[in-house]
């Protein structure tokens, strides 16, 4: 039990599953920002066989368990296909030095939650994660509740049943109804479906592609002021035909202004997806064209991507 052991540790059940897509040996330690019952858990319990999921309460926490060799992956939520872009998980990828592995997609159905007996209509308080309401928007307008925020789901879950709030829901998955005593409300409560989130699998050890395998290539860069630079920045990847999916801009945290003459305007980095492996000859090419305009460049990883 030592390689867990750390103050942002959530004490719980460390579960394992033999559902897979694959493993490099069994029991792997995959950690992850929540607790038993949330979504990120079954994604963990579904993408890994025989893993060990191991919950932290902060994402922070989750990825300095694996720098520190305390457990194998990490995972993170970096997009889902009703409200976009996660955007703290791109600033904990530059803040962390660790590789994205794998990309997984999962289809997400959250549920509405209460204690056995409880009606829609008794209801007058929901509990969730802001993002989680996000997606159950239009369905919580015709509700007429109250929201309040927890961490995730399943603490709120967690809160009603300890607690006997007869009056109070929870989004959440249907394990955390199974953990907590709930009864399901009603199944694919959020306003989309399919509702897919995109995660992020995260190791020290960055893989090695060969140049017939399918992957995708995530990179970080910034420019130096002036026109047309994001344009020259982009067109390395044009001229070689590379397919970007993905391009989300963000503060530079270290540096979050620049000044234009008298002017302060907010100085930008710039994430970027593209269907390619690192060992293909254009992606070599494309990269060595941007290193030369950008301020700095960095590879986040170099991954295939799954669909569970």
């Amino acid at each position: 039990m030592e390689r867990w052991a750390s103050n942002d540790l959530l004490v719980g059940p460390l579960i394992s599953t033999d559902l897979s897509l694959h493993t490099e040996r069994s029991n792997v330690l995959v950690t992850y920002q929540g607790s038993p019952g949330t979504v990120i858990e079954a994604m963990v319990l579904k993408a890994f066989r025989n893993c060990i999921a191991v919950p932290y309460k902060s994402s922070e926490g989750a990825l300095e368990a694996v720098e520190s060799s305390l457990a194998d992956k990490a995972v993170l939520t970096i997009e889902n296909s009703s409200i976009g872009s996660f955007h703290p998980t791109y600033d904990l990828l530059l803040s962390h030095n660790l590789q994205i592995v794998q990309e997984v997609q999962m289809d997400v159905e959250l549920c509405l939650l209460a204690l056995p007996g409880v009606q829609k209509d008794d209801l007058q308080t929901i509990f969730s994660h802001p993002q989680d309401l996000a997606q159950c928007e239009y369905s919580l307008s015709n509700l007429g509740v109250s929201k309040k925020n927890v961490d995730h789901g399943a603490a709120g879950a967690e809160i009603i049943s300890k607690q006997n709030l007869r009056d109070d829901e929870v989004i959440g998955s249907a394990r955390s109804a199974e953990l907590y005593g709930l009864n399901i409300l009603e199944c694919n409560f959020q306003d989309a479906s399919p509702n897919t989130s995109r995660y992020l699998v995260l190791a020290i050890t960055a893989n090695i592609p060969n140049e017939y395998e399918k992957y995708k290539t995530s990179i970080v860069f910034g420019l130096e002021e002036g026109p047309g630079t994001l344009h020259k920045a982009l067109v390395a990847f044009w001229k070689r035909d590379l397919n970007l999916t993905k391009i989300e801009s963000r503060p530079n945290r270290g540096k979050p202004m620049r000044t234009l003459g008298t002017e302060k305007q907010f100085n930008y980095i710039f994430y970027v997806d593209f269907e390619a492996s690192l060992a293909e000859i254009p992606t070599q090419n494309a990269l060595k064209e941007l290193e030369e305009i950008a301020s700095f460049l960095r590879v986040l990883g170099c991954y295939p991507s799954t669909t569970i």
